[in-house]
């Protein structure tokens, strides 16, 4: 019953796979992403919500997210809060604009809501294709950039200089553990071993215990019940959205989030052969609906954008071909719900290698952008230095934007520009002559 159950659900003969091929592709996926489960809280505690909390936000968001996509679309693709999204919430949204993490919460389901009306009049999909591919691509590789900054400065590695930023006391146990583990993660890499983002944060945490950089609590036990969700669950704050502030906000996680699912659903079902005749992934409607509500119960639950992911393409990779394959990667993060205290030790040593790594996953697309071309060039470059340097993603899309739409218009290509992008070029120039 269960063969016949899984084959009319999701397709397995018609899609060349078995159970047992889904069933590694979903632990390989798992093991490619696992990492999020404890970037994503050290990341978002940093605006005061309660790291064990949104730990089991991220689980439980990262379950639903992907059982929707694998029942719903019947796509191989994994979805959690996503790397970027979780670091404008936190340092651009909270850190920097000083918005509470409570009024970022609704932002984000604001964002979800917003996603499911445009995917269920077909919008999303106009969007994205009228953004010209030289900014979605510049907005990845300096969102790849922010972070890394993010993993350097938080572990310590740099620091505030008399200029800018120097180098941090490389004597430092916390920095030196850094350094080996982006080496130890990358010769995992290398040696194309699966997880090794995950298995490199494990060793790191191991190897730190000596230097008593993990400390263990009283009493501590590897596995226990999920933390209480209750400080982040249902704690979104509405009274202040409809100030241009936020409306900027909303407008940055749609414009970060259209892209970066869109660009992982391409890529991942393109490497499983699941795309028409014109290049679009099978049932994208479905997937973009599952992304917009996995978005909208995410931000509920306490968390930041989901998305999808592109390390999905690992599970892929290992012979993941339907949705099955995102299910089981559902049942490994049901399973991380009972391992938290683990988690919670890894020290900021291990995640922050993590972060600088993912940076380096995130930028490997410079390549793609057409840097002959001078009007593409330079606001794909503007861009991509401008987010790491200003330390604002949001600050780094405004410049290249309008950099973008004042080039073309100047050159005379202003024919070239997309309705999308001179909307947001308005609220952008609005933003700062007002609200700077």
């Amino acid at each position: 019953m269960y063969n016949s159950f899984t084959q009319k659900l999701f397709k397995l003969k018609e899609h060349s796979t078995s159970p047992k091929a889904e069933f590694i592709g979903g632990m390989t996926s798992y093991m490619t992403m696992a990492y999020i489960l404890m970037v994503n809280p050290a990341i978002l505690s940093e605006t005061g919500m309660d790291k064990d909390a949104v730990f089991t936000a991220t689980a439980i968001s990262a379950i639903i997210g992907c059982l929707l996509m694998g029942i719903i679309a019947n796509l191989p693709v994994a979805l959690a809060p996503g790397m970027g999204l979780n670091a404008f919430f936190a340092y651009t949204v909270v850190l920097q604009m000083g918005y509470s993490w409570e009024m970022a919460l609704a932002a984000v389901f604001i964002e979800g809501v917003i996603f499911i009306l445009l995917t269920l009049f077909n919008i999303r999909e106009a969007i994205v294709k009228a953004i010209p591919q030289t900014m979605k691509l510049s907005i990845s590789v300096g969102i790849g950039l922010f972070i890394t900054t993010i993993g350097l400065s938080g572990s310590g590695v740099i620091v505030s200089g008399p200029v800018i930023s120097k180098l941090g006391d490389l004597t430092d146990p916390k920095v030196f553990m850094t350094i080996f583990s982006v080496v130890l993660i990358g010769v995992l890499l290398i040696k194309n071993i699966k997880g090794a983002l995950l298995i490199g944060m494990l060793i790191t945490t191991i190897l730190a215990i000596p230097f008593g950089i993990v400390s263990f609590d009283d009493g501590f036990t590897p596995f226990s019940l999920p933390p209480s969700i209750s400080p982040v669950l249902f704690k979104m704050d509405f009274t202040r959205l409809m100030s241009m502030d936020m409306l900027v906000v909303v407008l940055t996680f749609i414009f970060m989030d259209l892209f970066d699912t869109a660009g992982t659903l391409i890529a991942v079902c393109t490497k499983a052969g699941l795309i028409d005749k014109n290049g679009n992934p099978n049932n994208s409607k479905r997937a973009f609906l599952s992304d917009a509500i996995a978005t909208t119960i995410g931000a509920s639950l306490g968390t930041s954008t989901v998305t999808s992911f592109v390390e999905s393409a690992s599970g892929v990779a290992a012979g993941g071909r339907t949705g099955l394959t995102a299910v089981f990667t559902a049942l490994f993060f049901f399973l991380s719900l009972f391992i938290a205290p683990i988690f919670n030790i890894v020290p900021i040593c291990a995640t922050s290698a993590a972060l600088i790594i993912v940076g380096l996953f995130m930028i490997t697309i410079v390549s793609d952008i057409d840097f002959e071309d001078y009007r593409n060039a330079i606001p794909a470059f503007i861009t991509i230095v401008m987010t790491p340097l200003s330390y604002s993603i949001a600050d780094g899309i405004i410049f290249g934007v309008l950099t973008y739409v004042g080039i073309h218009i100047l050159a005379g290509d202003y024919k070239k520009i997309g309705i999308p992008m001179y909307l947001l070029s308005v609220v952008f120039i609005a933003k700062i002559i007002f609200l700077r």
